[in-house]
């Protein structure tokens, strides 16, 4: 088994065919099929299900690829810190969800620090991927944030992964409508008068992630329900359908305002608990240190 062969079966799994993947790989479709057989073969184990209609995993083909994802991060990691052109580079990363806060620590450790040289990343996304990011150490620090919704599942989480939680912030619950809605100007709305309208949920691409949204009430059953992995898409959503956002997740306070968005108290309550993870037991690098000092100038807890 080697680096080239998971890379191989990650493209195939996410790929619609054989030779999808082929053509993405660069490399001939009978010489991929015959490196994936000799796989299957060295584990004893059938990855992939051949058939005429194509090919897709088997329950021990999914089993192996969660190890696989991992394993190939891994690689990545010591392959841009080592055999690099940019060696010479200083380097820090952080995953968050969306939260202004967090990109204005980030500048404002870069500002301090003041490297001659680096490559600093700050990777926007999902819940679940700021956990692995900080489990897997393609990042430092992690920004998350839970509610009374998920967060036994959220917290599960952090033991299971090895992660420690420091808890920044309180942010009550709201709803953010575009600032011609019927509602706007109200100073407390509930779900229930909301019901004609579309809800507008920032898309975990997983239904088996509905615990791991960023948002309020995510137990919640909306009657209507539009799903957006996009965040401009998803405010013009809201403002041609008179749609709305719950809580902090999609937007916070200056994007609302800045983007013509308002915010509403919502009567139901689901407060979200914001704050930032690191590896339980690490030591941080000399950046690390400083973004988490910057982080704890807005700590309110």
């Amino acid at each position: 088994m080697n680096i080239n062969q998971l890379k191989y079966v990650l493209e195939i799994a996410g790929s619609s065919s054989m030779r999808e993947a082929s053509t993405k790989l660069y490399v001939s479709q009978p010489a991929l099929s015959a490196s994936i057989r000799e796989l299957e073969e060295e584990l004893g184990i059938l990855i992939f299900e051949r058939t005429n209609k194509g090919i897709s995993l088997t329950a021990e083909g999914r089993d192996f690829i969660s190890y696989a994802k991992k394993a190939v991060g891994q690689y990545e990691i010591l392959e841009d810190r080592y055999l690099s052109k940019d060696t010479d580079k200083e380097r820090f990363s952080v995953s968050t969800q969306h939260y202004n806060f967090a990109i204005k620590a980030f500048t404002e450790l870069i500002r301090a620090a003041d490297p001659i040289k680096y490559i600093f990343s700050i990777h926007e996304t999902k819940t679940k991927e700021v956990l692995n990011d900080v489990r897997s150490m393609k990042s430092e620090v992690g920004i998350i944030s839970f509610s009374g919704s998920n967060e036994a599942v959220i917290k599960k989480l952090f033991r299971d992964y090895g992660l420690e939680f420091t808890p920044l912030m309180r942010r009550e619950t709201y709803v953010y409508l575009w600032k011609d809605h019927p509602f706007a100007g109200k100073k407390e709305i509930s779900i229930d008068e909301m019901r004609d309208y579309p809800c507008v949920s920032f898309d975990q691409s997983d239904d088996s992630n509905l615990y791991l949204t960023e948002e309020a009430m995510s137990d919640y059953s909306f009657d209507k329900m539009i799903k957006s992995d996009d965040r401009a898409t998803s405010m013009e959503i809201i403002a041609e359908l008179n749609g709305f956002s719950i809580g902090s997740g999609m937007l916070s306070g200056e994007d609302a305002i800045l983007q013509g968005l308002t915010d509403i108290k919502l009567k139901e309550e689901d407060p979200l608990i914001i704050g930032y993870i690191i590896r339980k037991g690490s030591s941080l690098s000399k950046y690390g240190e400083l973004y988490v000092e910057e982080l704890l100038k807005y700590k309110e807890l």
